[in-house]
């Protein structure tokens, strides 16, 4: 092992720029739908071999030495993205003629970006280096970092966090109950890292210990959860999942619409499934309806008329505010509609998608021709609040469109503002790549972290209904046309509040820190 770290050590120039990238591109399969997790412990060891190599010359500058650990990040990072990322192309082939074009630009350029984020955190690490445990621990504080940063900078984009790697199964997911998203980025590149001990064998009993006691926990703590009884329901809520599989081509196409309004009606009105009861709650996609309510004044009475008494619909629409064309606002929304046809509640999106939703700095990039590329005909407005919405039987959900279910922080349901979490979705942009699998994971992990249901409706994807602890109770899976019936019981097991989650996290964070900047203290002196 120490022959084969120094080899790596030593690499120079394009070499290590190329087994950085293999060795970012190689962890993309600790993430779904392959969770081969155990990657993570042949990746970040290269990454902390490599960067142990990017020192630079003495006679080099301050900043040139950091030059060359960020180029290492950068590299790990710009293969980390590719490889997990590519699949975003697919939703520019939906209306090739339009947008090919600009295929180049998303498949690498968002990788190109989201890499200097790895870059910075390989940066950080490096400052706190030193030659023993303290260097995993910098490696570790320096991602944990990174991944709170891309959770909120220039709009954020937490795509494939690390943490994500450590918890593929449900008996894996648990700790995020307690550490939160930070927490569990910080541990996961901890322990991923620890290997790297095995080549100059320093610290490398307290290394192993801590593997073996962290990978103990983080397994044991989800045995003894998913083994624990679950609390008693106060209520449960019968609920419809309907996935129509629309082709997107056809999506828009007036000539269409009212047959894909009448799929959605059908599967809605079906009789439910045997030994389940009829349905209290029907759950429609994103943009489901295909079409304007103010277009189609005749859709409520029929959706009215379809709901029998005390049914209600929440369904994924564009909604339309302003009298006229040129003062229209547009809304990606969901809306309640209740047994007499009327809208009785309705949440717009509040952290839109940039370039598929809106044109950022739209004034300065219409100049040079670039336009929305992939959402639909119209652009969105966002919304300025988010509000849970009143189910039959008082329940109270809160809805969350497409990729807002991938942010944690924004996800932050308590005991007092919701008892379920609702994601409406579309991944149909993306076929079946791991695209769709990576966003029903993140929602998955949602659904564990803040200890209460899942309902996820997916124009086509994954739709499921998953439960406080993170197991699937039912699903539909990617190209399925249907419904899916569920009683669910509703009920807060969430550990930790979320305000108490984003402390122990940072708390993670910030002892990683420490124990890197004692150890590289202690070296300089030693040095000294």
């Amino acid at each position: 092992m120490e022959r084969q770290a120094g080899r790596i050590i030593l690499l120079w120039g394009w070499r290590r720029a190329l087994v950085a990238f293999l060795a970012g591109a190689l962890a993309v399969l600790a993430q779904a739908p392959y969770d081969f997790f155990a990657v993570g412990f042949v990746s970040f060891p290269l990454l902390v071999w490599l960067l142990d190599g990017a020192t630079g010359e003495a006679s080099d500058g301050f900043l040139r030495r950091l030059q060359q650990a960020f180029a290492v990040g950068w590299w790990f990072g710009f293969g980390y993205f590719l490889a997990g990322l590519w699949w975003v192309g697919s939703a520019l082939l939906v209306e090739a003629d339009s947008f090919a074009w600009a295929l180049p630009f998303a498949v690498v350029g968002i990788p190109l970006a989201l890499a200097f984020f790895y870059g910075f955190a390989a940066v950080v690490a490096r400052l706190l280096w030193s030659n023993d445990i303290g260097r995993i621990a910098a490696l570790a504080f320096g991602f944990a970092l990174a991944e709170w940063l891309r959770g909120f900078l220039f709009t954020g984009f937490p795509w494939n966090a690390v943490g994500y790697a450590a918890m593929p199964v449900p008996l894996l997911m648990q700790s995020v109950s307690v550490t939160g998203m930070v927490g569990m980025n910080a541990l996961a590149v901890f322990v991923f890292a620890l290997p790297a001990l095995l080549a100059a064998r320093q610290h490398l009993r307290l290394g192993a210990a801590l593997l073996v006691v962290l990978v103990a926990a983080h397994a044991g703590f989800g045995y003894i959860r998913l083994a624990a009884p679950e609390k008693p329901a106060a209520h449960s809520l019968d609920v419809r999942i309907v996935q129509p599989a629309v082709d997107l081509t056809e999506k828009w196409d007036a000539s269409v619409r009212d047959r894909i309004f009448a799929t959605m009606m059908g599967l809605s009105a079906k009789a439910p499934e045997p030994g389940h009861d009829r349905p209290q709650l029907i759950l429609w996609p994103e943009t489901s309806v295909p079409f304007l309510f103010t277009e189609r004044p005749d859709a409520l009475p029929a959706i009215g008329e379809m709901l029998g008494d005390g049914q209600m619909l929440v369904a994924g629409v564009v909604r339309e505010e302003g009298g006229s064309a040129a003062r229209s606002r547009y809304y990606n929304s969901v809306v309640a509609i209740d047994d007499r046809g009327e809208i009785v509640d309705a949440v717009d999106k509040v952290h839109l998608v940039p370039f598929g939703e809106y044109l950022p700095f739209a004034d300065l990039l219409g100049r040079f021709g670039l336009e929305q590329l992939v959402a639909g005909p119209m652009t969105f407005a966002a919304g300025n609040e988010r509000h849970p919405i009143t189910l039959p039987g008082g329940i109270r959900a809160l809805p969350f469109i497409c990729y807002e279910v991938i942010f944690s922080d924004l996800v932050a349901v308590d005991a007092t503002s919701a008892e379920l979490i609702v994601n409406v979705t579309n991944d149909a942009w993306f076929g079946d790549t791991p695209g769709p699998y990576q966003h029903f994971r993140q929602a998955q992990i949602r659904a564990v972290e803040n200890g209460v249901p899942l309902l996820r409706a997916a124009n086509n994807g994954i739709s499921a209904v998953v439960d406080p602890r993170g197991r699937i109770v039912d699903a539909l899976a990617i190209d399925a046309r249907g419904a899916i019936d569920v009683r669910v019981p509703i009920s807060n097991q969430a550990i930790v509040s979320s305000s108490q989650r984003r402390i122990n996290g940072m708390l993670i964070m910030f002892l990683l820190a420490v124990a890197a900047c004692i150890l590289n203290v202690r070296q300089r002196l030693r040095a000294n």
